[in-house]
Parts: C-alpha cells; sequence; structure tokens
C-alpha cells in the first residue's frame, strides 16, 4: 500500500542524497529555501518505507506572467522502485495541491533525462537547455493548472 504525506526537509535526505546527490556530501542536499514555512515537503511510502520525494516551493519565475506559482525541485525515487508510478502519484499530488491553493502555474528545472517522464503529464519545455554546474544539462519546464 503506498501513502503521499508530508515530511521535514531534513527526511528528504534519504532519498535526495542517493538518488540527486550520489557520491555528493550529504549536505549539497539542503535546498535554499527548503525549511520556509511556504515550503511543502512531500514523501511517498511504500509499505512504510520512504520511496520518493518532491518539494514545493512558493515561488515566481519571471519568464511567466501568472502571479501564483510554485516549483517543484528534489523530485526522486529510490531506484528499485522506478517506473512504477510512484513520480507521477507525486507529481499529480502537487498538482492537487496547488489547485487547491489556488496556484496558476508549477515550473521547474528538468534533467534530460526526465523530459519524457514530465511531457508525459502535460509539462512543457520553456527555452533551450542550460548547464547546472556539477549536475548536469536541464529544461525548465511548466505546467498552468
Amino acid at each position: 500500500m503506498t501513502l503521499i504525506k508530508e515530511i521535514s526537509a531534513k527526511e528528504t535526505f534519504i532519498v535526495r542524497h542517493p538518488v540527486l546527490r550520489k557520491g555528493k556530501p550529504v549536505q549539497t542536499c539542503f535546498f535554499d529555501g527548503d525549511d520556509l514555512d511556504t515550503t511543502h515537503h512531500f514523501g511517498l511510502f511504500d509499505s512504510s518505507n520512504l520511496t520518493g520525494i518532491i518539494s514545493l516551493f512558493l515561488k515566481s519565475n519571471p519568464i511567466f506572467a501568472e502571479n501564483s506559482q510554485s516549483q517543484i525541485r528534489g523530485m526522486a525515487i529510490v531506484e528499485s522502485h522506478q517506473k512504477k508510478g510512484f513520480g507521477e502519484a507525486l507529481v499529480k499530488h502537487c498538482e492537487e495541491y496547488c489547485i487547491s491553493k489556488k496556484i496558476d502555474l508549477i515550473w521547474f528545472n528538468a534533467r534530460i533525462t526526465a523530459v519524457g517522464f514530465y511531457k508525459k503529464m502535460g509539462y512543457k519545455i520553456q527555452g533551450k537547455p542550460f548547464d547546472i554546474p556539477e549536475i548536469g544539462e536541464h529544461y525548465l519546464m511548466y505546467k498552468k493548472l
């Protein structure tokens, strides 16, 4: 049985570190704004084990005209549980949360390897690929809610 619930920023490190910051110091798992009251971290538990995470920041990107925006960061599923629909469940959970809070647009920087996943969920690419030092090439993606 799977369950999605709000967790602390520190709890996300259990998944953030091995999936998104493999081989880097655990301190690199802390994102600017992680501890703000307006930031929400959600964990997906499969049989009571934390297997997926996603963080939602109340943050606007000036490229988009919408007044009310949120940014997804740190979406990750432990390797053994990937390709089972857990990532999709976490993104949908964030979308539903944003709709309930009257957020008009979700945006994020997607790794090249994740672009196809997000496109299937209705997200669009904005602009050209860009490099995030020590992490790799990304695309800015968004979806109007």
